[in-house]
């Protein structure tokens, strides 16, 4: 399917200056995707001025598979034996036109306090002054309500305006009834005006649903005066919501 310029994008509502293609119902057709750099502080961000889209998560709810099954890939973004392990923002170059960054997972018991300390200065500094971040995606485990970290990490993209999609992973875990009742207890800990995407890494549940909101941001990104209004993305990203798995969404 080929998107024309001049389209309306129906997440931030801007209008699409370039024309891009895609294949499938929302899925992007991703032709190369590969490691490019780790960083610490913006000395070492790549340079180039690509759009890039962010994943925040606790360690092992999935973030890095959900990265994975979006780019078609099975072991690009590194699973690690050892959570917490991943201390580095880690950026992967995307068809050569945008780039995915991989925070660290954060809330595992068994790091040290220091490196600890260490993560938290890290991703604020990436996100309050990468330009370039078009917005952030929240990763949660549809099987455990968020955990104060979560809703500190949301708060914080909200205070600063920053977009975000939060997607509950592992869905395949969870017989449909359960999912519906967790769904609601997510949306009530972050509060009801933030959609929720429901994923399967292993059955690409919610793929679609993801790929669209993502597409949308990064094509709304712009290099300069760019406000990031997390208002406006929140109210499009809650009708692009309400139109895509209806069935998996609590009612009433």
């Amino acid at each position: 399917m080929a998107v024309a310029a001049g389209t309306f994008c129906s997440l931030c509502g801007s209008i699409l200056e370039a024309a891009v293609r895609y294949t499938g119902v929302h899925c992007m057709k991703i032709t190369t995707a590969r490691f490019l750099t780790a960083a610490e502080d913006p000395r070492s961000y790549p340079r180039g001025g690509l759009t890039e889209m962010a994943f925040a998560g606790r360690s092992n709810v999935g973030k890095s598979s959900a990265i994975n099954s979006l780019l078609g890939r099975h072991h690009l973004v590194k699973t690690s034996r050892t959570p917490g392990h991943t201390r580095k923002l880690n950026f992967f170059l995307v068809n050569d036109r945008f780039i995915f960054v991989d925070f660290p997972g954060y809330g595992f018991a068994r790091v040290p306090t220091e490196i600890k300390k260490h993560w938290g200065p890290m991703v604020e500094t990436y996100i309050r002054q990468r330009k370039e971040l078009a917005g952030v995606v929240v990763v949660v485990d549809v099987r455990v309500a968020p955990t104060e970290t979560d809703t500190q990490l949301i708060g914080f993209l909200r205070s600063h305006n920053t977009p975000l999609i939060l997607v509950a992973t592992k869905a395949d875990k969870l017989p449909h009834g359960k999912r519906i009742a967790q769904l609601r207890e997510i949306q009530e800990k972050v509060g009801g005006d933030l959609p929720v995407i429901i994923f399967s890494s292993r059955t690409g549940l919610g793929k679609n649903e993801l790929w669209k909101q993502v597409k949308s941001l990064i094509e709304c990104w712009r290099p300069e005066g760019n406000d990031r209004s997390a208002a406006r993305v929140g109210a499009r990203s809650r009708e692009l919501t309400e139109n895509e798995e209806g069935k998996e969404r609590p009612h009433g």
